[in-house]
């Protein structure tokens, strides 16, 4: 049975890869995260700039230009099918204050989409700086404080859609 991958490219460009096709490949580590590689007599630079092991996911440069890869095998592949995805189990619809505090920043507006992860808003409680970051990808439907507010715990922040 062969080891095969499936390599996304910017969201726009889909290869195919097998162990073969990597182990034929021409590349020289020179450091930790910079490669030389020769393709076809051509001679590039890669550079791994960031990577995010968990949803094999990476940003590289090469030749100064950046491009965002996401890697799949066969066994992602097949999660992904089945629809058992972790951010398709997310359901969560508001936002609402963990704590008591003081708004400092909202950074989304009504309509806006976003991402998992992405900051939401900032809340000051006990004299420290907490980032509310989205739990799931979405579109914004409510924003029920403003920068300034003072929030009881539980009160509801922010809603999708």
């Amino acid at each position: 049975m062969s080891i095969n991958f499936k390599a996304k490219v910017n969201n726009s460009f889909d290869f195919d890869l097998n162990a073969v096709d990597i182990s034929n490949m021409d590349a020289l580590q020179i450091s930790e995260t910079e490669y030389h590689i020769l393709h076809n007599n051509q001679s590039f630079k890669a550079e791994i700039i960031n990577q995010d092991f968990n949803n094999k996911s990476y940003q590289i440069k090469i030749n100064n230009n950046n491009y965002n890869v996401t890697i799949l095998n066969d066994l992602d592949i097949l999660i992904k099918e089945m629809g058992f995805t972790t951010s398709s189990t997310k359901h969560v619809n508001s936002i609402k204050a963990p704590m008591p505090g003081l708004i400092l920043e909202v950074d989304i507006k009504i309509g806006q989409d976003i991402k998992e992860n992405d900051t939401l808003l900032i809340l000051e409680a006990m004299k420290m700086e907490n980032i509310i970051t989205s739990p799931r990808d979405g579109i914004i439907k409510s924003i029920a404080i403003k920068k300034g507010d003072a929030v009881e715990k539980n009160q509801l922040l922010i809603e999708f859609e």
